[in-house]
């Protein structure tokens, strides 16, 4: 780890006349720049290992959500193969244009009648909040990384199982042929205490059913999500810039 982080550490100075936070990194003639996203990836290890984390233990998802194809496969060149969409129909078209070897990761909300034709390509679902969920994605391919959502923030509008709930959704969860790693929470916006308490919650919950992931963390809030022990960060703008305006339909 100190070898990696003396690496990360030439890397960050090298990249102080192009910033992570200024769009014009990440593109090359209108295209995202896999050596752009490669720095920007080495300047969040960085961040990482200057937290007391092991860079190499905590997956990274590089959440393409609103960017084209082109986003999938510049991550995947700087060499990051988890690959994070919300929406079903744009997950399922990027994925038919995209590298043979990027893993995908279902980000958003579960609508059972799309688990089948999703299925064929995700290869870990983080918003699992129902058993109904649960069941849908465990028929349609057994034995499938699988995450409880929990909705932290008590806020209606947001997805996931009540705290309450989290216990009886795992227990039931645990009854399918599911690879059921571990809790996934989006923190509050704005309020970085707040975040904070959340994540630690949910690191706290996680370690007393035993689950070995914790899929917490994006772009505005990810290194207090590495502080608090976070094993998988979902991350966008942070790797491509600002995101374009989002296209009308997505679903």
């Amino acid at each position: 780890m100190h070898r990696l982080f003396h690496r990360l550490l030439v890397v960050a100075k090298a990249c102080r006349t192009t910033p992570a936070g200024d769009d014009r990194v990440a593109t090359v003639t209108g295209r995202l720049s896999p050596s752009a996203v490669g720095e920007r990836l080495d300047s969040v290890r960085l961040k990482i290992a200057s937290r007391g984390r092991d860079p190499e233990a905590v997956r990274i998802v590089a959440v393409t959500k609103g960017f084209g194809p082109d986003a999938v496969s510049a991550a995947v060149a700087a060499g990051l193969h988890d690959v994070g969409e919300n929406y079903a129909q744009e997950l399922l078209s990027k994925a038919s244009v995209a590298p043979n070897n990027a893993k995908w990761h279902f980000l958003g909300q579960i609508q059972r009648n799309k688990v089948a034709r999703l299925a064929e390509v995700v290869s870990a679902w983080h918003g699992v909040d129902r058993e109904g969920e649960a069941e849908a994605i465990a028929s349609a391919n057994p034995g499938v990384e699988a995450m409880v959502q929990v909705n932290v923030t008590g806020s209606p509008s947001r997805p996931g199982c009540r705290p309450s709930e989290v216990d009886d959704v795992v227990a039931r969860c645990r009854r399918l042929p599911l690879d059921l790693s571990g809790l996934m929470a989006v923190g509050p916006e704005g309020d970085p205490d707040g975040t904070r308490s959340c994540f630690r919650w949910l690191a706290g919950k996680a370690e007393q059913l035993g689950l070995r992931e914790l899929s917490m963390g994006m772009s505005d809030d990810f290194e207090v999500a590495v502080e608090e022990g976070a094993t998988t960060l979902r991350l966008g703008r942070t790797l491509f810039g600002p995101r374009p305006r989002p296209a009308a339909a997505r679903r």
